[in-house]
């Protein structure tokens, strides 16, 4: 298959999920364009790439449109073989689709939950959230991970980059919740290490960077 010769994401400086593509195409060593979108206001260019759900990210590849950022990093992988995103053993990469699926499916929805609501129900939804991290740790350990600063190993892979962009959220749901630890060395003391060994990379400190531009625009 020949390699793609345009490359363009379409996303927002705010968005979690268009975060992570960010990071997914650095760590291939993709080179592409971004196009900051205006969510109040979205061009025509930008509703004709996916008309039905109209959402970042879009990702755009010789302008054929890829909308959802797992889709969109599956993609990727699949496309860029260099610095795999996904184990090679198709059982391996079976699991960690399984428990990033968990993670959109699963966990997002709580999440959700979380940021709506007060009082009991909150409370209801963070202790879900709590024992869903958990689940995620045992799985991740008893499925996926081998030796090593990552989930994959000597080299982030798709469930650290989602994991990266777990923590940031998490943080800032922190914030808005006095005196609640979501992410707790004590609990999860897996996650967090992988995820505190995913903060230090180059391409996370980068994009931060990057994207600090518009998000203050």
């Amino acid at each position: 298959m020949a390699i793609p010769k345009e490359v363009k994401l379409f996303g927002a400086a705010k968005s979690g999920n268009c975060t992570m593509v960010h990071h997914a195409l650095q760590l291939k060593g993709v080179a592409y364009d971004y196009v900051e979108v205006d969510l109040k206001n979205k061009s025509e260019e930008f509703l004709k790439l996916h008309p039905v759900h109209k959402k970042v990210p879009i990702l755009v590849v010789d302008g054929k449109p890829i909308p959802e950022s797992l889709v969109i990093m599956q993609y990727v992988d699949e496309t860029w073989k260099e610095q795999p995103l996904l184990p090679q053993d198709p059982y391996l990469r079976s699991k960690v689709r399984f428990w990033a699926d968990f993670i959109y499916q699963k966990m997002v929805p709580v999440v959700s939950v979380i940021k709506s609501t007060e009082g009991e129900a909150q409370n209801k939804a963070i202790e879900e959230f709590l024992g869903q991290l958990k689940t995620l740790e045992n799985g991740i350990n008893k499925d996926v991970h081998v030796h090593g600063p990552f989930i994959h190993g000597e080299e982030a892979g798709l469930l650290d980059v989602i994991l990266g962009q777990c923590k940031t959220g998490c943080q800032h749901l922190e914030q808005r919740l006095a005196g609640v630890k979501l992410l707790d060395t004590e609990h999860i003391p897996l996650l967090c290490s992988y995820m505190d060994a995913y903060a230090k990379l180059a391409v996370v400190k980068d994009t931060e960077l990057m994207l600090s531009q518009y998000a203050h625009a």
